[in-house]
């Protein structure tokens, strides 16, 4: 047994019975464990005033910044599950593609990737090309003792919209008329994508994440035929890779009601829902075997306390009958969201579920 592997063990041993891990495992749990998409990030104060001057990706290598701004919701919530801060397009800039986060458009890719002999500067990802998210684990894992640390990734088919548009789209034209237009080349590009994923999650399981996250953001874009047969493949091939180390795989996309069954299919041990569906008929379209995430519509947070009480009792009461079921947001938090109603939100969910 390596060190790292020895490492893991601890960390997974530390975690193991805490009710996220276990609802993730469709057992009994104390209370429903929270967390929240994006809940270490801009709606708080103490987030902003750490970054303050420093850029997106600068902070995602800088491991105690990125150990500092991971805690914070922990401590401020008491949410039952930290997520490693970072951005999906992290392992991109780290293999050597020309990227920026530009604020308020996102993510930019200075030359897209738009031929077969672009494909050439997708190289393997290697753990020494992201030895700052080995050290911010370690850092984090030690500082959160019993509390899980969730790793992520983007997956292949938003990272290739990404990659193939030069930044956000809203039709993602550039995108599907490659998946359509060469189905070879895009088949390649994502099976690329998917071994640079993988990759990046077996550094962040290895470092000690007790939990991962594949995030396809985009992937609601796309009808159930395009999805089956021209995205899981690859999503697949990124859960498959870290299959092995026994670590809870979470699923998750944005306007993907269509899609649910077929990204638990992919090979999600955990499926998260956005606020569109019902929990309940979540449930019926995925089938059984998985445990559930989700899902109140993060705008409710703007509302009364008795709003969002009740839209939260809602959610719960629709997932009164699953297995397992973390409550989280339907998307991520809102940048000027009070901070106070999400803490509030925990308290409520705690109380109402122990």
């Amino acid at each position: 047994m390596s060190v790292n592997d020895e490492a893991t063990g601890r960390q997974n041993a530390a975690t193991y019975d805490s009710a996220f891990m276990k609802a993730c495992r469709r057992e009994p749990v104390p209370h429903t464990p929270v967390w929240f998409m994006r809940q270490a990030g801009r709606s708080l104060p103490e987030y902003r005033k750490v970054r303050e001057g420093t850029a997106m990706l600068e902070s995602c290598m800088m491991p105690e910044l990125v150990t500092e701004i991971t805690l914070q919701p922990v401590r401020r919530h008491g949410v039952d599950a930290a997520i490693y801060f970072s951005d999906i397009v992290v392992p991109l800039k780290a293999i050597g593609i020309d990227l920026d986060i530009k604020p308020g458009v996102g993510p930019v890719v200075e030359q897209p990737i738009r031929s077969r002999a672009d494909l050439a500067r997708l190289r393997d990802l290697t753990p020494e090309d992201v030895s700052y998210v080995t050290e911010a684990i370690g850092m984090l894992t030690r500082e959160l003792g019993e509390t899980p640390l969730i790793g992520f990734a983007g997956a292949p088919f938003t990272l290739a919209s990404y990659l193939v548009e030069g930044g956000p789209s809203r039709n993602h034209e550039h995108t599907k008329a490659m998946m359509y237009g060469d189905p070879q080349l895009w088949a390649d590009l994502l099976d690329r994508l998917a071994e640079i994923t993988g990759a990046f999650l077996k550094v962040q399981i290895e470092a000690g994440a007790s939990a991962v996250q594949l995030f396809d953001s985009w992937v609601g874009a796309l009808a159930p035929a395009d999805y089956r047969r021209s995205v899981m493949p690859a999503s697949t091939k990124v859960f498959d890779a870290v299959a092995g180390y026994g670590v809870p795989r979470i699923h998750f996309g944005v306007g993907t009601g269509e899609l649910l069954g077929l990204l638990g299919e992919a090979g999600a041990d955990v499926v998260g829902v956005d606020w569109r569906v019902p929990l309940d008929e979540a449930a019926r379209r995925v089938g059984p075997g998985k445990a559930l995430q989700g899902n109140i519509d993060p705008a409710v947070l703007f509302s009364s306390r008795e709003a969002v009480e009740a839209k939260a009792d809602e959610v719960l009461a629709a997932a009164s009958g699953l297995e397992g079921h973390i409550f989280n947001l339907g998307h991520g938090v809102l940048p000027s969201t009070d901070p106070d109603a999400l803490t509030r939100l925990v308290e409520y969910v705690h109380t109402r579920t122990a």
